[in-house]
């Protein structure tokens, strides 16, 4: 899992192939340390999957673009392009069947 920050987010994520998890966290939710672990092992169990942690207290510019009100905050790009917020349970089974559900939708407008 890799840390972003707000700065240069945009032209990095278009240069992007693959699906992309932004993750928006805290070091203080408890809830996040679960989702970070858990995002963690999803992420080393698919080749064409990376996840992006950015802490919403730092990047609060990012975090005020996305409309983060509260933590954990998941959303969802496929190949540079911004698809929609990941909204599924806690549970690692739960996240193969959330993406192939949303992967053949269209892109929605960034925020």
């Amino acid at each position: 899992m890799e840390r972003v920050s707000e700065l240069g987010f945009w032209q990095r994520v278009a240069q992007e192939r693959g699906w992309i998890i932004l993750f928006f966290s805290s070091a203080g939710c408890h809830s996040c340390k679960i989702w970070r672990r858990l995002l963690a092992e999803w992420e080393s169990r698919r080749d064409d999957l990376k996840v992006w942690e950015a802490d919403a207290g730092i990047e609060m510019g990012l975090a005020q673009e996305f409309e983060v009100y509260h933590l954990p905050a998941l959303f969802v790009f496929r190949d540079g392009r911004y698809q929609r917020p990941m909204q599924v349970e806690a549970r690692l089974a739960a996240f193969d069947p959330w993406l192939a559900a949303h992967a053949d939708l269209a892109p929605e407008e960034a925020p």
